[in-house]
This record gives C-alpha cells, structure tokens and sequence, in this order.
C-alpha cells in the first residue's frame, strides 16, 4: 500500500461488508467504501432469491450510512464496470470475497485483469471458517480426509470478529443514492417464483433465526435433524449462502452453548466440516455440476445401468409441478416450491428419486440442479451443488450393492423413509402449507 497511498484516496471492498476492510483503511487512513456489483441474472435464480439477496443489501446500505462507509451498487458486466469504477474513484485497494463456483471465479479474473496495475487486489474467504485453500490444497475424497485438517486449524481460524466502527475518514464524495425498488423491477429474472414470508432478509433477520435456533432447536438437533416432522434445523442457510450471516459469528454464537453439547458438536460438523467439504469440491473439481465430476467407479455404474427400464418417467414440468405417484416426493417438491426450502434429509431422497424416474443420470442431475437453482433460497451454492452429486453421482459416498437404475449409486425409497418418521404426517403438512398457500392468493387477489 505504500507505493500508491499518495495517489489512491480510498479503500473498497467487493461484495460483503467485513472488518478485516476497515482494519485496512484505518491503518492506511483512507475512507472505505462497500462495493456490490449486481449480474441482472445469475445461472438459473429467480425473483425469489433476488428479492432476499438484495432487500438484505439494503439493510446494508442503512448499516453503511449509519457508520459513514459509503455503499455503492454497480449493475452490468462486471470486469470492465469495476475497472473503471475503480479509476473513477481512485480507489487505493480492492478487496473480495472467495466463492468457489465457476462463474465468479471467472469475475475475480476478469476484474484482476482490467484493474490498473498499481491498484493492490487481495482475497478473503469470509465464506468459510478455515480458508479454503488453508483447509486443503487438493481435492478431497470425503469428509474423514478434511474433517481433521479442518479441525486442526479451527483453533487458528476461529477468532472472535471484531466489530464495525463508525469509519473516523470521511470520503470527499458521497456514493449515488440507491432506488431499491427499481433496481428490483429492472431484474432480468423469471418472477413467477415468488417471495416467502418465513425468512426475513437482512442480518437482524438472520440474527433473530440464530437466536431461536439456539433458545429452541439446537437441543434437538442431534437426535431429531433428520425427522422432517421436527422442528429441529437452523434455517439458517439463506442468510449464509448471501453472506448477510457469517459462519463463524454463527459457530461462536452455537458455541457458548453449554447444555446441548452433543447437538453442538453435531451441528459444527454441518456447518463447518460438511460445508466447507462442498466448497472444497467445487474449487479443486470444475466438472462440480455435471457427471464428468464424479468418481471413475460412480460413472461406470451409473454408465452401465443408464438403459436400465424405469417404472415411471416424467418431464421436467411434472416433477416442477409436484405431479409423480409418489405423494412423499409431491409433499416435499411442494414444501421446495411454497417455502423455497426442503428439509435436508428429504433433499437426498427427493434428488434421488429424480435419478430413478428419468431417462439417464446426465438429465437427472440436470433438473435437479435446476430445481433447486430455481426455487430454493440457498439454490445456487456448492452445498446445493454437492448435494445433488452425492444424490444421483455418489460424490463423498461409497459403492453399495448393485441394483437396476442406481448401479452401486446408495439407493433410497419410500419403505425406508417410512421406517425413519411419520411419512403421512408430513404429507398432510405439505397438504395443509399448499391449501394456506392458495387460500392466501384468493383473498390477496380479492383485494387488489
């Protein structure tokens, strides 16, 4: 930073708004400014996702006035719209967020390579706990080869985060004023796929959801996470996949918890170990989304079973509609389409089930990436990437015994779900969530 403080006026940061930026700027003693660059559509998100991810920038806006950072939203193609921002403001440094998915890794280089070249470009991974090129330099088969890697370096890693001040070196200008609501209706996304009202967007929002997963969910966590009919998950994943919670405030919030010591250690193998396996994965292997990225045993038994005969096949549109003879499936599709949210034991058997009844695994993985890409608050992410891997391609498993369609892929099925919780209970919850659904759109149409 030395060789350009006389020329360079400020500090920016790309994307998220974090405390290791303004530690920068206040050694440098330049103003800092928060920068988010909005794509006008992303892979296949919609309405539903652009809503939560921008109404939560708002908030930080707010937070930004507030503490005299200045916040700016830029719209377009990202590489040479930043470069010139950057020159335009004389900006001293840029600093970004890690994501390990292809497209923004693509944006990271293009902005590298259009930036002037005295201007410093640094990356944090405020994504994970331990950074993901800290956590492992290779790709990993599972989690019992990065658990203890992970676990070794949480004590260097897991820090206290200091808070955000009022930033003491004002910026001589001030950042143009946002208009939320036409930077929402100027999106070049499908908006058939709606709002929920279950997650408030913003940090308070996800602060608030923490908080009530520790008063009232995390004691339950261990023994009854992968029972739909409980209550007993965060719901946190919204909030993390936009950054607008962090994983580490979260793990040290969880943390101070003395009481549930077994749900503890369960739920930070979720969110720590699990999680920063699929970023793992996604990073070190480019084929994350489609069956190139699956292991040689995984593609040759999924290759040899591909012509096996399905009972039931249907289209992209019948499995989006919730229209299979599965009723089990339906109720969770439905769940995923009314609440933008699947409970994690049902998303393994809901992809699973895509595998059995289309034509090849290359299309069932395709839609259900798709699906969840489309009408899930946390779509998009190499959770939900990874996830669908496991499901159809056996990423992170093991082979088991051979069966048609499946080949050694681990097979689930109704039976087995019936064996695990009460299969029509929540079939009647679903019910009764898509009645509530549509009684709530006739009186909001009676109104208008």
């Amino acid at each position: 930073m030395s060789s350009v403080e006389d020329t360079r006026t400020n500090i920016m940061l790309i994307r998220h708004f974090g405390e290791t930026q303004q530690q920068l700027a206040l050694a440098e003693k330049l103003p800092l400014h928060i920068c988010f660059c909005l794509a006008p559509r992303y892979l296949d998100a919609t309405y539903r996702q652009y809503a939560f991810m921008l109404k939560g920038l708002r908030e930080v806006a707010k937070e930004c006035n507030r503490l005299d950072i200045q916040f700016h939203l830029l719209s377009g193609e990202l590489g040479q719209n930043l470069a010139s921002f950057v020159e335009k403001w004389k900006f001293g440094a840029v600093v970004t967020d890690f994501n390990p998915l292809r497209i923004p890794l693509q944006w990271i280089e293009t902005v590298k390579k259009h930036l002037p070249a005295d201007v410093p470009f640094i990356q944090v991974d405020a994504h994970n706990v331990v950074p993901c090129w800290e956590a492992s330099e290779k790709l990993e088969y599972g989690a019992r080869t990065i658990r203890g890697k992970i676990t070794k370096l949480l004590p260097e890693f897991l820090s206290e985060i200091p808070l955000v001040d009022t930033h003491p070196h004002s910026a001589s200008r001030a950042a143009e004023p946002v208009d939320w609501e036409e930077v929402l209706s100027s999106l070049e996304v499908d908006r058939s796929v709606g709002e929920v009202d279950w997650a408030q967007p913003g940090s308070c929002g996800g602060m608030a959801m923490l908080e009530s997963f520790i008063e009232q969910r995390l004691r339950l966590f261990a023994t009854h996470r992968n029972n739909p009919n409980w209550d007993a998950l965060s719901h946190l994943s919204p909030w993390i996949h936009t950054g607008q919670l962090s994983a580490q405030r979260v793990v040290k919030q969880v943390k101070r918890e003395k009481n549930a010591s077994e749900s503890v250690a369960s739920f930070i193998e979720e969110l720590v170990v699990r999680r920063e396996l699929a970023d793992n994965f996604c990073f070190y292997n480019h084929n994350y989304d489609n069956i190139s990225g699956a292991y040689d045993w995984a593609k040759k038994t999924l290759q040899d079973h591909a012509k096996d005969r399905r009972q039931y096949l249907y289209t992209k549109e019948q499995l989006e509609n919730a229209k299979t003879h599965d009723q089990l499936w339906n109720a969770a599709q439905r769940q995923l389409v009314l609440e933008g949210k699947m409970h994690g034991f049902l998303r393994m058997y809901w992809a699973k089930k895509i595998l059995e009844w289309t034509a090849s695994p290359e299309e069932a993985l395709s839609i259900a990436i798709y699906l969840n890409d489309r009408l899930s608050l946390d779509g998009c992410d190499p959770n939900g990437y990874v996830g669908c891997m496991w499901s159809v391609c056996g990423i992170h498993d093991q082979g088991w015994a051979e069966r048609p369609i499946f080949g050694k892929i681990r097979f689930m099925n109704y039976a087995g779900c019936k064996r695990k919780f009460d299969v029509a209970q929540f079939e009647r919850k679903c019910a009764a969530i898509k009645e509530n659904s549509n009684k709530d759109t006739k009186k909001s149409s009676f109104n208008n």
